[in-house]
């Protein structure tokens, strides 16, 4: 206590090192406290996680976390939901189920199981108090959200509060809804068929419903897991060109994309020829989006005029993207001018879509840092999930093996996507 009263005596140093602990502490525990309240609130985190133009960069990686495990449900609680969803005890429905939960996140966590005819499955099971509780949660996290956007965007007066919330509010109800997610991993399996180095659960519709989701089992080996992948002979590289593939295809050349490429979502099937050919198999499509043939035109142009460094052409597109707020024309032309003289004083002239990866890649930088600095202008949720999708597939590139270039992997399909050949 003395120490404490006492603490303005200490040198500047220290007293910004104790701050700076305080308040960590403090952020860790609000992550804790989000993962175990789970539903909504946890939903919310992860959601705030994602716009670094709003949230401080220390909260945005302690919310984060948020995403991976989080203390499950007992299991009689699972059994009523599997009863309740669909129509029958546990024992007409599967031959065995594990009781001890695979896994659990903030809206749902899955079970191993058997089939009456022996296949072996996954079961994800939604927590039944997320439905029930919605609509008080949300209107819990709009009243916090108002007041903690006032205070944080005082400086910030161009973004629009009511469409941050309207957004996560509208993932979140999709992300509820497991028949959804079946369709979109179907509609994902159809249009990567044709690589057989990629693959999707099967989806049982027998066992699935709106809160219950039944897929075929895998035995697998996450990403992240070196050791493992030693073990089957894979390396690094090949998954990275594997999935540098698969995500040029589908935010590319489909529209329509997996949007959630953290390594929990991603393994490598375990099987005698995964050393010599290994697959990459994707589950959890809860998050996924679909951009409309509108928006990929104008995303075409926008890149198009980035490389091409043309600033008119550029600025038209973040208007009819709706990332520029009106009253902010001033100051976004300004913000998007500097750029460009930035890009221009640090790269050499030449054909812009002969750039390296890596050269691709600032461009990229350039933008994030606009996007994150400049007055006036946000992604709509459409455009961030775009983005997002992106971020995390590069940065598990720098994770497994920064040597692999993802950006020339992916240019075949960049080209395809650029010359409006879908």
């Amino acid at each position: 206590m003395w120490d404490r009263l006492t603490g303005w005596t200490l040198p500047r140093a220290r007293r910004t090192h104790r701050r700076q602990a305080l308040r960590g502490r403090l952020i860790d525990d609000w992550t804790f406290l989000l993962g175990d309240l789970k539903g909504a609130f946890a939903k919310a985190g992860q959601f705030a996680s994602l716009r670094h133009d709003l949230v401080p960069a220390d909260i945005a990686q302690s919310l984060a976390q948020l995403r991976d495990q989080v203390p499950p449900m007992e299991f009689n609680r699972v059994e009523e939901v599997i009863h309740a969803e669909l129509g029958a005890p546990l024992d007409q429905l599967f031959l065995s189920i594990e009781t001890q939960s695979m896994g659990a996140a903030s809206i749902a966590q899955a079970h191993r199981a058997k089939l009456l005819d022996g296949s072996e499955v996954i079961i994800k099971v939604q927590y039944p108090w997320i439905q029930a509780s919605l609509s008080r949660d949300l209107m819990w996290l709009r009243l916090i959200s108002r007041l903690v956007l006032k205070a944080r965007l005082r400086n910030h007066k161009y973004v629009d509060r009511s469409r941050f919330f309207a957004e996560f509010e509208s993932g979140l109800r999709d992300e509820l809804d497991f028949e959804q997610e079946a369709q979109a991993a179907i509609e994902i399996s159809k249009n990567l068929a044709h690589d057989k180095q990629v693959k999707v659960p099967s989806i049982i519709h027998s066992h699935s419903s709106k809160r219950v989701l039944t897929m075929q089992y895998e035995p697998c080996v996450n990403v992240s897991d070196r050791a493992g992948l030693a073990r089957l002979g894979v390396s690094a590289t090949a998954i990275l060109e594997i999935l540098a593939r698969a995500y040029a295809k589908q935010v590319f050349v489909d529209g329509f994309f997996h949007a959630d490429p953290h390594p929990g979502n991603l393994f490598v099937i375990d099987e005698p020829e995964a050393a010599q050919k290994p697959c990459v198999l994707f589950v959890d499509f809860g998050l996924h989006k679909r951009l409309s043939k509108s928006l990929r035109q104008e995303l075409r142009q926008s890149i198009y005029a980035l490389l091409q460094q043309d600033l008119e052409k550029f600025l038209a597109c973040m208007k009819a993207l709706d990332i520029v707020d009106p009253d902010a024309e001033a100051e976004v032309r300004a913000a998007v001018t500097e750029m460009f003289q930035k890009i221009k004083s640090t790269e050499n002239p030449g054909a812009p879509l002969n750039r390296s990866g890596s050269q691709i890649l600032g461009l990229k930088d350039q933008a994030k840092a606009l996007l994150q600095n400049t007055p006036g202008l946000q992604l709509p949720n459409d455009l961030l999930l775009y983005a997002r999708t992106l971020s995390y597939l590069f940065a598990l590139g720098e994770e497994l093996d920064p040597q692999v270039d993802l950006m020339k992997i992916s240019t075949p399909y960049l080209l395809q996507f650029l010359a409006g050949k879908e």
